[in-house]
């Protein structure tokens, strides 16, 4: 058995990993977490995420969920993340972090943590957004001269960072199969007199609105052709399922990083 604290309790994606984690019989909620001011610390973790009752109280206590666990999923605000970083590096715990907007010292404390912890870094967990990933590399390769890139997300009106950390990791996947740096090639939107596109760019365009839980489509156009290939997240249940399926697999990881990719064998 394999016990796990989650990070984040109280959020969209606490609660749908709460909800699913019965489905995963090697994995125990031993823990949950969240900011000392959430409205749902003291209750019961199942309750809070509108389920059954399971026992196991939202606390704000990071220090004692990371030493209780296996694995620690994280899903809070990236600010958050270099005081877990230290406590997973401190009890070399394994790690599944799916918090996004990470700067480059966020980053390096995770990398830190991956000296002495095995560390999975996804800024989405969904196994068809991974499966995604692989095709966008390699139709990018195909499609390269002549064909521009765009990629357009959406998600819902609460979502504090933008472009996603998806669209993000679609464009660089492009960027990949095209063999070009990509911070040399990105273009986060477009507005006034800009020109002509530029035919090695990359576009990033974010959209916000409603309930969208998130759509990611990556466009490939050409003179008398267009590709487009397309995710779209009905709901978080395929992102907490993917998670629970990372933390069930990173366990028996030594250290250092790892992705979902080498978890489906792509």
């Amino acid at each position: 058995m394999t016990n796990i604290a989650i990070l984040g309790a109280g959020g969209r994606m606490g609660a749908a990993l709460i909800s699913a984690v019965n489905a995963f019989p090697n994995l125990k909620l031993v823990a949950a977490v969240e900011q000392p001011d959430h409205r749902a610390i003291g209750m019961d973790s199942g309750v809070a995420s509108g389920c059954e009752p399971n026992g196991v109280l939202v606390t704000y206590a990071a220090a004692a969920a990371v030493a209780l666990s296996d694995v620690v999923i994280d899903f809070t605000f990236h600010s958050v993340v270099p005081s877990t970083a230290a406590l997973i590096k401190k009890h070399s715990r394994a790690y599944v972090l799916g918090t996004t907007g990470l700067t480059h010292d966020e980053l390096a404390a995770v990398e830190s943590a991956a000296a002495t912890a095995p560390v999975m870094v996804a800024p989405n967990m969904s196994v068809g957004i991974n499966l995604m990933l692989d095709l966008v590399k390699q139709v990018a390769a195909v499609l390269n001269a002549g064909y521009d890139a765009e990629i357009v997300e959406m998600h819902h009106r609460h979502k504090k960072d933008a472009p996603s950390g998806t669209a993000l990791a679609l464009a660089k996947a492009i960027a990949d199969g095209r063999k070009v740096d990509f911070d040399s090639v990105v273009c986060y939107g477009r507005e006034g007199i800009t020109g002509e596109r530029q035919a090695d760019t990359i576009g990033i365009h974010a959209v916000r609105g409603g309930d969208v839980v998130g759509d990611h489509t990556v466009i490939f156009a050409s003179d008398g052709e267009r590709v487009e290939l397309t995710h779209k997240a009905t709901g978080r249940g395929c992102l907490a399922n993917g998670a629970l399926r990372a933390a069930e697999w990173i366990v028996t990881r030594g250290p250092g990083f790892h992705s979902m990719r080498d978890m489906l064998g792509l």
